[in-house]
This record gives structure tokens, sequence and C-alpha cells, in this order.
């Protein structure tokens, strides 16, 4: 194996293990840090005799590739200069790097924490809990609810949190892996559909729509083979089924890829309407509610992205090599 295939594994490896820990500085916080402060900047150029909307929107795009172009080269720089000193250094710094990028057990940790709170039966820490990894109003979501939004949550960002970023890093190295992580945390932040935000974040929201097109069609279909692999109590066949007639239901390209498998491979039914900023946003159901979902579906939803994470990392690992 080479540097870069020992420094992948290393890194997939270490985010098993080590996951985000709080005391830990993250570049990603750094990378949301750099966005909001831009953003201030950003938003006071301008002329005040261009169309308000227009304006934000190239606001917004000069945002994207002040970030891109800065996070990239961070790690184009940090990344060569590490290999330049010694190829050891540079697959010892490669590996952190990768480990950074990706986000399995972090993922598992925060929808777990909202799994907790519901087997314990307190439902205001598990709404208090699902508020930390969704964007959606949680204060009068049920049982259910809560459940279905940490599933959903773990379902979609099997994709934007492991197998996207994993893909890219296979493809490009950290240098590709920052650059996804940059454009993902900028969707997060300004790629909202609402009054701030719906020219500003355009460009972040779209280049995040491209980016993960290919990857979570790859997702879905290893998702898929993951609940194959699974057996009991998942479905691949009923994953197979909801995947081809639900994956279009969302307003993303993307985001109902995996939510489509998930919710078939348990034989749920996630989505539909929910509270956003205190507005009722319509949404399609996916999926079949062959059963009500459980606090026990977290569980299973987070072995099932476990499983993909696997299928991806055995597949990006044939890819380097």
């Amino acid at each position: 194996m080479g540097y870069h295939s020992i420094a992948f594994f290393s890194g997939f490896l270490l985010d098993l293990v080590l996951g985000d820990p709080y005391w830990l500085p993250h570049p990603v916080r750094l990378i949301g840090a750099l966005i909001a402060g831009l953003e201030k900047r950003i938003r006071k150029w301008g002329k005040k005799n261009v169309n308000q909307d227009t304006m934000e929107f190239w606001q917004g795009a000069g945002l994207v590739l002040i970030v891109t172009t800065s996070v990239g080269t961070g790690a184009f720089v940090l990344l060569f200069l590490a290999y330049r000193l010694h190829p050891y250094a540079g697959m010892i710094v490669e590996a952190i790097m990768t480990y950074q990028i990706l986000a399995v057990k972090c993922l598992r940790v925060e929808s777990m924490k909202v799994y907790q709170c519901l087997k314990e039966g307190d439902l205001a820490k598990a709404r208090t809990a699902v508020s930390m990894i969704v964007g959606r109003d949680t204060a009068c979501l049920d049982e259910e609810g809560v459940a279905k939004a940490a599933i959903e949550t773990v379902a979609e960002n099997t994709c934007d949190g492991v197998i996207a970023p994993m893909l890219l890093l296979a493809a490009g190295g950290p240098v590709l892996g920052f650059f996804y992580k940059a454009v993902n945390t900028m969707d997060s932040m300004i790629g909202y559909h609402n009054e701030k935000y719906l020219y500003f974040g355009k460009v972040a929201a779209r280049l995040d729509d491209v980016l993960n097109f290919i990857p979570a069609r790859i997702s879905a279909i290893l998702m898929i083979i993951a609940s194959f692999l699974a057996g009991k109590p998942f479905c691949s066949k009923n994953a197979l089924k909801i995947y081809k007639r639900d994956r279009r239901k969302h307003a993303s390209p993307n985001s109902a890829q995996t939510e489509a498998v998930c919710a078939g491979a348990l034989g749920i039914r996630l989505a539909g309407d929910a509270s956003y900023f205190g507005k009722i946003v319509k949404k399609p159901y996916i999926g079949e509610a062959r059963r009500r979902a459980e606090y026990e579906d977290i569980r299973r939803a987070n072995h099932l992205m476990y499983l993909t994470a696997w299928l991806c990392e055995i597949l990006c690992i044939w890819m380097i090599l």
C-alpha cells in the first residue's frame, strides 16, 4: 500500500475511534468562523443603485470564492510542506486531515444522545438533543417525531458527512476533501430558502448540490447493499423499492436518495411537513408506514450507516490502489 492509501485508511480508523471530541480544535469550526466573519463584512459591500437581490447573489458568490480558495490553498500548502519535510510526516498529516474531514463516529454519538433520552423517557431532553443536529423546530415534536428527525439526520448525513467526503478524499486527497467541507459548511450556514439567504446563499447551495449529486447516488446504492448484509430487521428488497419510488421526493436533488433507502430498509415513513423558524414547510412523505418509527430505529439507522461507510472505505481503497 502507498502512502496515500495508508493515510486514507488510518484517517478512517481514527474517526471511528476518536470521533469529534469537544476539547479537540476542529477545522470545520474554523471554517464556520471564517464564513460567519466574512458574511458580516461582505454584506457591507455593494452599491445602493443595484438591485438588492442581484447584489446579495454576487455577495454570496464572492463569499464562496474566498472561502473555498482559502481553505483549499491552506490544505494544499500544509500537505505539500509536510511531504517535503518527509514522506512519513506527509502521511501522518494526511491521515489526520482525512480523520478531520470524516464524521462517522460524531454522527453516531450525537444521534445516540437522542436515542438515550428517548429510551429513558425524557422527551424534553430528547427534543433538546435532536435540536443540536437538525435545522427544524423541535419544541412541539412528539416521541415519534423526535426519533424520525434523528433517523433522517443519520440517513441524509450518511452522504454529506461520510460517503461524499470519503469519495472526494479518494479522488483528490485532503485538498478536495476540505474544499468539499468548506462548501458543505457554507450550505449548512447560508443555504437556506428564507428571506435572509434566498439569494445570498444560492451559489453555496447549488454548488453543494453539484458536489453531492454523484456521491448521493453512490451512497444510496451502497446503503441498499448494506441493508442486505445487515440481515434482520432490515429489508433490502423494500429498501430498493422505496428508493426507486421516493428518491426524488425532496426539494434537494440529493437528500431523499439515502433517506428513501433508510425508510425502506426500516419499514417506516420519514419526512413529511416540518416547522422551520416558526413556519410549516410542506414536504412529501418518504417510505411506507408499515409501523411507527421508534427510538430503536435510531440505533438501526446508525448500524446501516456504519456498514455503508465500511463498504465505501473498501471501494475507495480500491480506487486509490
